[in-house]
Parts: structure tokens; C-alpha cells; sequence
């Protein structure tokens, strides 16, 4: 009834929020996208997206198509690979950041592991920065990581945007530093932090350090200071902080994949892989059970 070119089409608008994107996404003409869109609307009789000249959003009939459109392309793939007989080999080393390790990239991962079972995966979490830095050594394979801001490289998979959380009821004294829970270097939300912070000649200090994303939940929940992290992957116990403390804006984050240079079946593998994620990137940024904060929620 649905058909997969329109379905992969509006995955990549939900994914990304723009028809422009989309169209570079998947290397066609804005026009096309617009075309499949509005095929796939006629098909459903309903409106999967609401949009005008600056910005897109899903409808709450695009929330429910995003389910529907993840098992029919799930179940497509399957079958093509089933009655093709492509039987995909090779030992893939894949590096995922530290941000997506309480997201459901396990299940992604699980499900590719099955459709997939002769491909040897090697997975590597890490700091965005990290993974940049072996990816381009020829470490791995594959990478899905923040990119810095102003940064074209990569396949976008996810847009989102920067927000300073804390435990709920802390405080921050306008005129103490600010107290920060980072990543060490090459973290990209630290340095995001450091620089908007200077920008504003606004005076810090470190409070918790850790290359665990883990640990600086853990730093922070017990209120040592606040963290940069994604608007939609807010951990649970963690809430935004309000405007009233009075720190500078953050602005966006990308989500993308990155591809290394290797060929043969460690590529066709990465590109399976790939196309897995590329359609599950919503998911991403929602954590198993719906976990995190409570949507308009803020500390004071």
C-alpha cells in the first residue's frame, strides 16, 4: 500500500526538519521530496507534516506514521535481502558516542546483529572528538557522533539543540563561576560550552570531569553544577535549566554518520549499517521507556 521510496523520504524529512536537508540527505531535488511527501499524504488521506518558510514538524498523524514507516522498511529489507540471498561478511568496526549509549541504538544494533549474523561487529563508544580523531586514522569503519558547529562533513542523521541541565532546584549564583560538569578535551559540548561562555565574559570552573557520560549524570544529579547535553536525550532526574540563571544560548547540534575508507565487505557492511540508522534516527533521541525530563519542565 505504502511505497518504500516515499516511506525512506518522509524518515529522512522527520529526521532532519527540513526538505532541503532531506534532499541532500538522500541526493535528490527538493522538488522530489516535496512529490513523495505529498504521495504519501494522498495514500494516508492524512497530513504527516505541518510547515511553513521557517520550520517543519510532524503532525500527530507523522508521529504515528514514524512507527508504521520503521517496520515496513524493516520488514522490506529483510525480504530483499531473504529472496536476493545477499549474505553480508566482514568484520566491522563501528563507533558510536557516548551520548547514544541510554538511547535505543542497543535495539538497532540488535536487530542489524540478526539480519546480519556472519558480519563480525566491533563496537568502539567514545567522545565525538575521539571518534573524528580514528576515523580518520583508520581505526574504524564507521562513526555516528555529534560534528561540531559550522561542519559539513557527515550524513546527517539527527538535528537538535544544546541546553544546560542540572538537578531540579539548583541554583546558579550570577556572580560565582559557573559550575560545569564536562567531558574532558576533545569533548565537542565542552568546548560548545566554554566558548559561549567566554563569549559572554561570563567566569567558570570545573566541578566534575569524566569520559563517562555515566559519571557526569551521576556529578550532576547530585547538583555539582550543570552539563551541556542534548534538548532530546535530557537523562532522567535532569531538568533544563531555567532562562533565569541566566546562561548564554547553546544553539544547535547535529547528529551525523561518518564513513571511512575502507572497501569490500567492511564497506558494504558500514553502508548496511548505515541505512539501519538512517531510518531508526528518530529513535535516537528517544531513551527506552520514554525516559527524561518532562517536555516545558525547568529548574529554577
Amino acid at each position: 500500500m505504502y511505497d518504500p521510496v516515499q516511506l525512506r523520504t518522509f524518515l529522512a524529512v522527520a529526521q532532519t526538519l527540513g526538505f532541503t536537508a532531506a534532499a541532500r540527505r538522500l541526493g535528490v531535488r527538493q522538488s522530489t521530496v516535496s512529490q513523495h511527501v505529498r504521495r504519501l499524504e494522498d495514500a494516508t488521506g492524512r497530513q504527516l507534516f505541518t510547515r511553513d518558510t521557517h520550520r517543519v514538524e510532524l503532525t500527530a498523524d507523522g508521529e504515528a506514521m514514524l512507527g508504521f514507516a520503521r517496520t515496513i522498511l524493516e520488514a522490506h529489507e529483510r525480504a530483499s535481502a531473504f529472496f536476493t540471498g545477499t549474505r553480508l561478511r566482514g568484520r566491522l568496526r563501528f563507533g558510536a558516542s557516548e551520548d547514544f549509549v541510554q538511547t535505543r541504538l542497543p535495539e538497532i544494533l540488535q536487530t542489524f546483529r540478526r539480519d546480519h549474523p556472519e558480519v563480525e561487529l566491533e563496537l568502539t563508544v567514545e567522545l565525538s572528538g575521539t571518534l573524528h580523531r580514528q576515523l580518520e586514522a583508520g581505526r574504524l569503519d564507521l562513526v555516528l557522533a555529534k560534528r561540531r558547529a559550522g561542519d559539513t562533513h557527515g550524513e546527517l542523521v539527527r538535528r537538535d539543540t544544546l541546553v544546560w541541565i542540572g538537578a531540579p532546584g539548583l541554583r546558579i549564583d550570577p556572580d560565582r563561576p559557573v559550575p560545569l560538569v564536562v567531558f574532558p578535551p576533545p569533548g565537542i559540548t565542552r568546548a560548545r560550552a566554554l566558548e559561549v561562555l567566554e563569549e559572554q565574559g561570563r567566569s567558570w570552573r570545573v566541578a566534575c570531569t569524566s569520559g563517562s557520560l555515566s559519571g557526569l549524570i551521576a556529578a550532576a544529579r547530585a547538583g555539582l553544577g550543570v552539563m551541556v547535553h542534548t534538548r532530546g536525550l535530557v537523562p532522567p532526574a535532569l531538568v533544563p535549566v531555567s532562562a533565569r540563571a541566566g546562561l548564554p544560548e547553546l544553539g544547535g547540534v547535529d547528529f551525523v554518520l561518518l564513513h571511512g575508507r575502507r572497501r569490500g565487505g567492511a564497506q558494504q557492511a558500514a553502508d548496511a549499517l548505515a541505512a539501519a540508522i538512517l531510518a531508526g534516527g528518530d529513535r535516537l533521541i528517544r531513551p527506552p521507556g520514554g525516559a527524561g525530563a518532562e517536555p516545558g519542565r525547568e529548574q529554577a
